[in-house]
């Protein structure tokens, strides 16, 4: 990269940093987290346990932005430094070093621009994840089990915590569902780009014949929502099932029925959970799951009659996957709704989405 690049380099990025600086109320989210801290000092804070979790969460997200734009700045600001330092010493191993910084940063700024897009009014919060395999029985179930290793990994790569809540194994292998909540800021905004079906093409290990199989997998992710979103659920209109946990590989196994399985009778809708001990939490939890199922049903109601008034088709069925991923023929994996590919599978596999969801989440600004 030769010194004219660099320097035009330094300077987009200083004006895009500039920009951010426009449109983030920065000098606000600074004076609001000096507050958030100084409650946290309080030694009463906390007395109230729910009311403290939530000081810290809105504590953590605005750090999370103005502790990565003061980074972003301090970091462009020393690379300006280099940059004179390079121009009157011609060092080349400094020059390197600058080039590398300047890739780097780049990286950082396209990344810190995506989180401030995520602004829609759920986007920070914790995700539901679900996992449910399509026709296909074994097949299929492991394609989920899969899945599951794939956005338990791309989740730790982020920084994110999981936790499952519901897990019923295959028949033979894989999974017959899972239901995972995902922590951490954006997670629910980041995981949206995932909602759909997803389409394996491979040799398959269970066919002695070695033939090729298809196989389906739908992914659903929802918000966890607070207690302020009011969604009306009459106590008639449920069943409240209990029965005995039993985690992936023997793991969790109860000697009581503290496992919980609600299902809302009008819509069909079925949550479970069995990460607790006890009943009463599972219970719970349970609740707030189907409370933001039947949110983002109606959301996607309100969606679809937008979009019939609109005149547009948004048929969604096991045909209208979102994701291939073929291992045989070839290597590939491609997301039908951006066109974006990738030819390492493994690696796609070992979590690395971050090409898929960022390129799809970008497209959706952009329309």
């Amino acid at each position: 990269m030769e010194m004219a690049e660099i320097k035009q380099k330094l300077d987009n990025m200083a004006a895009t940093l500039a920009d951010f600086r426009g449109s983030l109320d920065l000098e606000e989210k600074e004076t609001r987290t000096a507050e958030l801290e100084e409650r946290m000092a309080d030694p009463v804070f906390w007395e109230d346990q729910d009311k403290a979790q939530k000081v810290i969460g809105e504590n953590n997200a605005l750090k999370a932005v103005t502790g990565e734009f003061r980074t972003l700045e301090e970091q462009i600001d020393n690379m300006e430094v280099s940059y004179e330092l390079v121009k009157e010493e011609s060092d080349e191993e400094l020059r390197k070093e600058l080039v590398s910084n300047i890739q780097e940063v780049e990286k950082r700024l396209e990344k810190f621009e995506l989180q401030l897009l995520l602004n829609d009014p759920y986007d920070a919060n914790n995700a539901i994840l679900e996992l449910h395999p399509g026709a296909g029985g074994t097949e299929s179930q492991d394609w989920a089990s899969m899945l599951l290793r794939m956005y338990t990994r791309w989740a730790e790569q982020q920084g994110f915590s999981v936790e499952t809540l519901d897990y019923l194994p295959g028949d033979e292998a894989g999974v017959k569902s899972v239901t995972l909540m995902i922590k951490g800021h954006n997670a629910y905004g980041y995981l949206k780009a995932e909602k759909g079906v997803h389409r394996l093409v491979r040799i398959s290990p269970f066919d002695s014949s070695g033939r090729r199989h298809t196989s389906f997998a739908s992914c659903d992710v929802m918000p966890e929502l607070d207690d302020n979103i009011e969604i009306e659920v009459n106590t008639e209109d449920v069943r409240i099932d209990t029965f005995r946990s039993s985690g992936a590989g023997g793991q969790h196994v109860n000697t009581t029925d503290s496992a919980v399985r609600i299902t809302h009778l009008p819509t069909n809708t079925v949550v479970g959970c069995q990460a607790e001990r006890s009943q009463l939490k599972n219970r719970e939890q349970a609740w707030k799951m189907l409370r933001a199922k039947l949110f983002q049903q109606e959301v996607e109601k309100q969606r679809q009659e937008a979009d019939a008034l609109r005149g547009e088709q948004s048929e969604i069925g096991w045909g209208s996957q979102i994701r291939s991923y073929v291992f045989h023929p070839y290597n590939m994996v491609k997301d039908h709704r951006t066109n974006i590919e990738s030819g390492n599978t493994q690696s796609v596999m070992d979590g690395n989405l971050t090409q898929f969801i960022d390129g799809y989440l970008r497209s959706q600004m952009d329309a």
